[in-house]
């Protein structure tokens, strides 16, 4: 056991001070965090005023173009070939040209612009006209427009999710999505990552010759191990680095710009108007909040409603448990072939259940409590990917210690496995192998 310390002392501090590593290490959470928290503050602090000019030839649609807080309107009393002028010396960023025969024909609207137009601009005009449009026709026929409009009704579910204490937080699904697919993907990489590592460090040992005076002081199997937990322990570290990081970088954004990411939950607002008996007034509460809510709020108040220490905990179990069992079928292809490119015939095997974890993630994300995602969910070769992805949705206890309870069974199966390949392959040169040949390795005694 010592001499498997000695071998995992050597194989993690000659990985963490390379200077690749130290670069990783921070800018890894640099991005996590500016993918959470870039975009919202580029919206708030950029300045997104869309100035549109309009020109109504048809003099029915003036009343409908007002100020937002990211377009402005003017309303010009001039003809179109003018207000182009006005457009070309870059007065307003588009101008809506409304024809005579607009009513007649909604086709012969027109925006223009010298730039690509904002497509938020274009479709809020859209469906302002749209409105309108409808408007007109019904009063055509004879009919009320205030008479339709009082029976349209936009629907608009909330979810909330009942935690274990039985207490009620605004659940967005989207969000679990979001962290499903970015914690499976997550564990994809690293298991490549690290347990290619691991492939390349048994090769260069084995084709330098080294391996041979190593194995004269450690048996294979130490070796094996001692370089298989090595490595894991540098991807260990720096996956710890990396949540303490983002989360001192999130947590410092948002107190340093609480403004972007404002947020009231809705069943807040909910509680609050029930109490008031007031239906009309509880609609005009739910309203405001929604219309005071950002974009990343939602994203924080989505992420605080999933159990994190769950996800955090769970996240480094699937890791190390999926990177051993990986890497010590990593470990015996690099001790079985020469050069790195006899490994190809041997990885793709191995490979093929991790790619088609990936390829399943979308599907498991619409139904993360299926037949299909459970069974990948428990399977050893698929679960540290599938695993993971349906964690944020909620996962039975039960089910989460039946699957970690068969990766570890897999990772000893499959340390077996390439202990037989490994003690011999190890030491051999010059022959190519195939699957007969290693199937001899595993069944000699």
């Amino acid at each position: 056991m010592n001499k498997i310390s000695v071998i995992i002392k050597r194989e993690y501090l000659s990985r963490v001070k390379k200077r690749s590593f130290v670069v990783m290490t921070i800018l890894g959470p640099l991005l996590m965090a500016a993918l959470m928290i870039a975009p919202a503050m580029i919206v708030a602090l950029s300045d997104p005023e869309y100035n549109v000019a309009v020109v109504d030839d048809s003099k029915l649609f003036f009343h409908v173009f007002t100020d937002t807080p990211n377009y402005k309107f003017t309303h010009l009393e001039t003809d179109i070939e003018s207000a182009k002028q006005l457009l070309r010396d870059e007065k307003f960023d588009a101008v809506l040209h409304i024809p005579d025969i607009a009513f007649q024909s909604p086709a012969s609207l027109r925006i223009f612009t010298l730039r690509t137009v904002n497509f938020g601009a274009r479709s809020h005009m859209e469906s302002l006209l749209k409105t309108e449009f409808e408007g007109l026709k019904l009063t055509v026929h004879g009919i009320d427009p205030e008479v339709l409009m009082a029976v349209e009704t936009r629907i608009s579910i909330a979810t909330i999710r009942l935690d274990e204490d039985g207490q009620a937080r605004t659940d967005f699904p989207e969000v679990s999505m979001g962290l499903g697919f970015v914690t499976g993907f997550l564990i994809y990489i690293f298991i490549f990552l690290f347990g290619s590592q691991v492939l390349r460090g048994v090769l260069e040992e084995k084709t330098n010759r080294i391996v041979e005076i190593i194995v004269s002081s450690v048996k294979p199997f130490q070796l094996m191990m001692g370089k298989i937990f090595g490595v894991g322990l540098v991807g260990l570290t720096q996956f710890v680095i990396w949540v303490v990081l983002t989360f001192g970088i999130v947590t410092g954004v948002q107190s340093a710009f609480p403004e972007v990411f404002r947020f009231t939950p809705e069943e807040e607002v909910y509680v609050t108007g029930a109490q008031t008996l007031d239906p009309a007034a509880l609609q005009q509460q739910l309203e405001a909040a929604q219309a005071q809510n950002t974009f990343a709020g939602q994203i924080l108040e989505g992420l605080a409603a999933i159990n994190f220490p769950v996800i955090i905990l769970s996240f480094l179990f699937f890791f190390i448990g999926g990177y051993l069992l990986y890497a010590a079928m990593f470990a015996a292809i690099g001790s079985a072939v020469d050069n790195e490119a006899d490994t190809q015939q041997f990885m793709l095997p191995v490979t093929i259940p991790l790619i088609f974890g990936i390829i399943m993630m979308q599907a498991v994300l619409e139904n993360p409590d299926g037949p299909m995602a459970f069974w990948l969910s428990i399977i050893p070769l698929t679960s540290p990917i599938i695993m993971m992805v349906r964690i944020p949705f909620g996962v039975p206890y039960g089910e989460l210690a039946l699957s970690a309870a068969l990766l570890v069974a897999g990772f000893f199966f499959a340390t077996w496995v390439a202990a037989k390949i490994y003690r011999t392959g190890i030491l051999m040169y010059g022959k190519k192998i195939d699957y007969a040949e290693l199937w001899k390795w595993i069944r000699h005694k």
